[in-house]
C-alpha cells in the first residue's frame, strides 16, 4: 500500500490503490468536481453500512475544518449544539453527517482557499442517498444553499457568518435571488435544512467537549433504511 501525494497528509497512509501519477482512484481533479462528476469517488467509497460512515470519521475526521476545529470536532459540535436546544433526533443526526462530504472528496484541507467549490454538499448526498432517509440526505444537500437563503431572507445574517464562511459563499454563488428564494422554499426539507445551517455555524468552538462519535450510533440507527 502506498501513500497517496494528493490525499494523504505524511501521517495518513492511503488505502486506495495508486495511479501512476501518485494520486488514488478516490482522487478526482477540481475541473471534474465542478462538473458534478463525482462517480470515481462515489464507486470507491460510497457506504454500505452506518459501520462505514463512522469510520470514514474515525480515519479522516482529523482533518482541518478551517475554523479552529476538525471535521469530527466540528459533527459532533453541531450534534451537540442541536441536542442541548432540545432538537428532535432527525435535526440531531441530520446536523452531525451534515458535511460528511468534506470527507470524502480528498481535494485537500485548503479547497476554498485554492478558489474551488468542492461541492461536498452534493457529495455527501449521493454516497448517503441510498443508506439514510430524505430528511437526513435532503438536509445535507441543502445546507449549502440555505447558507445563500438567509443571505437573502435575514438582513444581517451575511455579517454574522466567519471570513472562511464568506469566501466559501462567493464560490457558492452568493446570496439567492428572489427566483432562486422562492425555489428553495419549494423543496419539502428546507425548513430543517435552514436549522442545520444555523448549527453549522455554531460548530466552531475550539476545544469544545462533546459526546463522542459512537455515542451517536443509537440514534442515527433509527435513520438508517430498512431493506424491505
Amino acid at each position: 500500500m502506498g501513500r497517496c501525494d494528493i490525499c494523504a497528509n505524511s501521517s495518513v497512509k492511503c488505502p486506495y490503490p495508486l495511479r501512476r501519477d501518485g494520486s488514488c482512484y478516490t482522487y478526482v481533479s477540481p475541473s471534474s468536481l465542478t462538473r458534478h462528476n463525482f462517480s470515481a469517488i462515489i464507486a470507491t467509497v460510497k457506504p454500505e453500512t452506518l459501520n462505514d460512515v463512522l469510520n470514514t470519521y474515525r480515519s479522516y475526521g482529523h482533518r482541518a475544518y478551517g475554523e479552529s476545529v476538525t471535521e469530527l470536532q466540528h459533527a459532533l459540535q453541531c450534534a451537540a449544539f442541536a441536542q442541548q436546544a432540545g432538537e428532535p433526533p432527525v435535526v440531531i443526526a441530520a446536523a452531525l453527517l451534515h458535511d460528511y462530504g468534506h470527507l470524502c472528496h480528498n481535494l485537500g484541507e485548503d479547497v476554498a482557499e485554492r478558489g474551488v467549490d468542492a461541492r461536498h454538499e452534493i457529495l455527501g448526498a449521493k454516497l448517503l442517498k441510498d443508506l439514510f432517509c430524505d430528511e437526513i440526505v435532503d438536509a445535507g444537500r441543502l445546507h449549502v444553499p440555505a447558507k445563500r437563503y438567509l443571505c437573502w431572507k435575514e438582513a444581517g445574517y451575511f455579517d454574522s457568518l466567519s471570513d472562511a464562511s464568506k469566501i466559501s459563499l462567493e464560490l457558492q454563488g452568493g446570496p439567492m435571488t428572489d427566483a432562486e428564494a422562492k425555489k428553495f422554499e419549494s423543496e419539502p426539507h428546507f425548513e430543517l435544512a435552514v436549522r442545520i445551517r444555523r448549527y453549522d455555524d455554531m460548530g466552531k468552538v475550539p476545544d469544545m467537549q462533546t459526546p463522542d462519535l459512537d455515542s451517536y450510533r443509537p440514534l442515527l440507527e433509527g435513520f438508517v433504511r430498512r431493506v424491505a
